[in-house]
């Protein structure tokens, strides 16, 4: 027999149809129940439910018309579906029975086959609509999990966009509040710094303070890089420069630290390295550093060698590596260590730093156009490599300029009216220093409402503006100013003003110069304050070069100037690149031993002239050394000629 195919339950009160209906059915697999009275019928059906009905019409006590319909009206058995089986042929009587709810209807004397084809397809129409009625129940159940979905979604991306703007609230007051009282200290040490009478100690004083501001800066542009980088506001400065200076100036930064923990630290750059090259100097320097501060913060014996070299994928880039005997990074650590603010176990356990270096240097590499990579075994050191785009450079830009000072104005020039509006006292205090030594007429205002009003009685040919005042902010004094411009011009067009009244009024004819002079670097961008009628932009703290330069790009103002000393020492040459002890150690024993002690000798007692000799009667087939020494010994780097001749010595002592 075959598996259950159905529950039927037959009502006939022809005891004959009930047992062969129920006979037939079962032989095919469906599990029969009988009743012969309406009844009953609807009593079984209430206590469980069949799958399908077959219901005589012609009954005792109650018809099958009336079954179906009680059976329809009751929530337990309204989906069972009832075929009606009757004698009766009319068409009313089918009529009636499809009203009352039957799904089909079979005319007495039946055919089995045709019986069973009926119910099987009303058992196949009941299935495939309890499925998709599941179907319907779960997708029902799936949107609304979906809209929750969503709804979460909404929230959360409403809650990181509301962090998001306190974030960039919160790093744009930093920016202001940071940035304003240190162009106030940088600035008046350039001002101090001015003075000639200054003591050579009150000038290295000066150069501290200048230094440590120029330090804060750094870090707080680490910080605000991030952010900006997040906010696509980071842009390639492409310049021309010495990277060989670069390099000599790095090497120079880090000898002191690298000196104080007893580290060896080694520059190394290939020979076909170019000296000029193009591209952001600042980023690739800021690359260096963070490298470099992290190699030396976690190592604690060996050394730091940073190699620069064409890349060997491809010879228009330069990599760089930098490579330490450190603590190292654990292997689960690789894969996050560019994130923001994540620190590795090491950093962690320094207390320092902010977790921004990594994550900065990976988008400045790849704003030059490379990528950056590591490797590390912990407890042995690290290497970090990265490669740049290499540019030719334009040498005319390389060329270092004199430098020079502004000490006056080209005599018989406009006295020239500026008009300085900041909230902060120091701020205006030393742009108005910086201005008046050079015959500049200069008044100040603390907002821009006070500023308003003084540029309408006195019509300044450029203001300094700030943005960030009390009682009215320097943007909104910036819309007001060209809207007054703009209405003056208006008149005149419509001939309001006499010949004489546009006399007198002539300072009006040229719109006011208007700098705006801002600590921000998030709630104002360029774009935005241009377009409320400004001139330029000037970022805080700014030099004195800066502010200069500004006043004659916009005014044609001409200066007289007062050359300085260079204070840069010339570069050091890296072309020939520095060779490791291996080099020295083998190329040097093949040179007889009389030789070797000679040139120990002058080196130890720095007698330069003695060891370029010396170097000068190295066989050509030794060329590489000679090339190699020349280049210790033009660095002045006698004291490792020194150490490699007494490593030969003492290896050619030891072998006899």
């Amino acid at each position: 027999m075959n598996s259950n195919k159905g529950n039927i339950l037959i009502v006939d009160d022809t005891l004959e149809n009930l047992q062969l209906l129920s006979h037939t059915l079962s032989e095919q697999g469906y599990k029969v129940r009988g009743a012969a009275k309406g009844q009953m019928a609807i009593r079984t059906a209430r206590s469980s439910p069949p799958d399908l009905i077959l219901l005589d019409i012609k009954m005792p006590e109650m018809d099958g018309y009336e079954v179906c319909e009680r059976l329809k009206a009751d929530e337990q058995t309204r989906d069972v579906p009832v075929i009606f089986i009757s004698a009766l042929d009319e068409v009313i009587d089918k009529v009636r029975a499809f009203q009352v709810g039957g799904v089909d209807y079979i005319t007495k004397p039946f055919h089995v086959e045709e019986v069973l084809a009926r119910i099987e397809h009303q058992l196949m129409i009941q299935r495939l609509s309890t499925q998709l009625q599941e179907k319907q129940n779960q997708l029902q159940e799936q949107n609304k999990q979906l809209h929750k979905e969503i709804q979460e979604r909404q929230k959360a991306e409403q809650a990181a966009a509301a962090a998001n703007q306190a974030k960039s609230e919160f790093l744009a007051n930093m920016s202001h509040e940071l940035r304003t009282p240190l162009n106030a200290i940088l600035g008046f040490t350039q001002l101090m710094n001015r003075n000639s009478q200054l003591t050579a100690e009150q000038r290295e004083f000066l150069e501290i303070i200048n230094g440590s501001g120029e330090h804060l800066l750094e870090l707080i542009d680490d910080i605000l890089d991030l952010s900006k980088i997040e906010a696509g506001l980071i842009d390639l400065n492409q310049k021309s420069f010495d990277l060989y200076r670069l390099l000599d100036n790095i090497e120079d930064l880090f000898q002191i630290q690298t000196e104080q923990k007893n580290l060896d630290f080694i520059v190394i750059v290939s020979p076909n390295v170019p000296q000029y090259i193009r591209t952001d100097e600042q980023k690739l320097r800021s690359c260096l550093l963070n490298l470099l501060s992290n190699a030396i913060k976690f190592t604690n014996y060996g050394g730091v060698t940073l190699t620069v070299d064409k890349s060997k994928k491809s010879e228009s880039s330069l990599q760089f590596s930098v490579n330490d005997t450190g603590l190292g990074i654990a292997p689960e650590e690789i894969d996050t260590l560019f994130d923001a603010f994540v620190q590795t176990s090491a950093g962690r356990a320094t207390a320092g730093g902010t977790g921004l270096g990594l994550a900065i240097t990976k988008n400045f590499v790849e704003l030059m156009g490379g990528e950056i990579r590591v490797s590390s075994v912990l407890g042995e050191g690290t290497t970090f490599q990265f490669t740049i785009k290499l540019s030719e450079a334009d040498l005319s830009q390389v060329t270092s300029q004199p430098r020079q000072r502004v000490i006056g104005l080209e005599p018989g020039r406009e006295m020239y009216r500026i008009l300085v509006v900041d909230d902060t006292k120091a701020n205006r205090l030393l742009l108005i220093k910086l201005l008046e030594p050079l015959s500049f007429e200069v008044r100040e205002a603390t907002n821009g409402l006070e500023g308003l009003t003084i540029w309408e009685s006195w019509q300044p040919h450029l203001v300094f503006m700030d943005t960030r005042m009390p009682v009215m902010s320097g943007l909104e004094a910036i819309r007001q100013i060209r809207a007054k411009e703009k209405a003056l011009i208006d008149c005149w067009d419509t001939a309001r003003y006499t010949e004489e009244s546009i006399s007198s009024n002539s300072q009006f004819r040229q719109a006011t110069i208007i700098i705006v002079v801002t600590a921000s670097v998030f709630e104002e961008k360029r774009g935005e304050i241009l377009a409320t009628g400004a001139d330029d932009l000037v970022h805080k703290p700014f030099s004195e070069e800066i502010i200069f330069e500004k006043i004659s790009q916009h005014l044609e103002v001409l200066y007289l100037y007062e050359n300085l000393h260079q204070s840069i020492t010339a570069p050091r040459k890296f072309n020939a690149g520095r060779k490791q002890d291996s080099f020295f150690l083998n190329k040097l024993a093949e040179m007889p031993p009389d030789w070797i002690a000679s040139l120990y000798q002058a080196a130890n007692t720095l007698r330069e002239e003695t060891v370029l000799e010396l170097i000068e009667q190295i066989p050509e087939t030794s060329a590489p050394l000679a090339e190699a020494l020349n280049d210790l010994a033009n660095d002045f780097r006698f004291d490792e000629i020194v150490r490699l001749a007494q490593s030969v010595m003492d290896s050619l002592n030891s072998s006899r």
